[in-house]
């Protein structure tokens, strides 16, 4: 397998056995090493990275944060692109990469912002209206690198770094189903509701009344959901409620502590 770019990929990874095919096989012959982060997988994802040429490394989960810092470690190259394992470099981003680093960036660019654009279960292919969300994915790690924080995932951008943005999406299939969305919103939101009592965010009548309907208001118009029609209602209705039920937990939390 060729590899012409001198980038490393690390994709954190626990039971995506699935999924991550689509992630490893839309980096794989054109960055020189894919390395997948796996924290105790029991489905048969260490053996399907393995499989598709990927370099498995094991370690044990600590949170989003420290995860993505500690793959960074493993990686032998300055430049890294990171991707999760339900997500997947599309064509038009390979290209606009692929020329952008063989340019040797005359732009002085050490990170690049990447459109995420999700893509439902009901969707064969995402709206590119729907690409809110341009995070830093693509980035020297001598010049930046991903927070600890065990939440949120999140490249620190230091003073004088100079980040561009790219055009082409990554293709983003966060949840199988509403089922999985669920689980995945509980789990997530229990420890979002630790730390928001731990930085000191109290909850009030007004919060717990209007954020289900702001938070409904901001997918379906500032998120450009309503361009999905009905099935656009619906990932607001359920955007709603993972964010409000993380100050459900909150609320929770507070009626403990006071009951101690």
């Amino acid at each position: 397998m060729s590899r012409s770019l001198p980038v490393s990929v690390f994709i954190i990874a626990k039971n995506e056995a699935d999924r991550i095919p689509l992630a490893i096989k839309s980096v794989a012959g054109w960055v020189d090493e894919i390395i997948v982060i796996d924290s105790g997988s029991t489905d048969e994802t260490v053996q399907v990275s393995e499989s598709l040429g990927a370099r498995v490394v094991f370690n044990h989960w600590d949170g989003y944060g420290p995860q993505k810092v500690f793959g960074e470690s493993l990686c032998k190259n300055d430049w890294i692109l990171n991707i999760d394992a339900d997500e997947e470099i599309s064509s038009d981003l390979k290209e606009e990469i692929m020329k952008t680093l063989a340019a040797d960036i005359a732009t002085g660019n050490d990170a690049y912002r990447l459109p995420i654009l999700p893509i439902y279960g009901f969707q064969e292919r995402g709206h590119p209206w729907t690409a809110f969300h341009k995070p830093v994915r693509l980035y020297r790690k001598s010049r930046c690198g991903f927070k600890s924080e065990k939440i949120h995932d999140s490249v620190a951008i230091p003073p004088g770094v100079k980040v561009g943005i790219l055009k082409g999406v990554v293709n983003h299939r966060s949840f199988r189903s509403l089922v999985h969305h669920i689980e995945k919103v509980n789990s997530y939101s229990s420890q979002q509701a630790i730390n928001l009592q731990a930085r000191g965010r109290k909850t009030n009548f007004i919060v717990m009344l209007v954020l289900p309907i702001f938070a409904f208001l901001k997918s379906y118009v500032l998120r450009r959901e309503f361009v999905n029609g009905i099935d656009g209602v619906l990932t607001s209705h359920m955007y709603a409620f993972q964010r409000f039920i993380r100050y459900a937990k909150l609320r929770e939390l507070e009626h403990k502590q006071r009951n101690k």
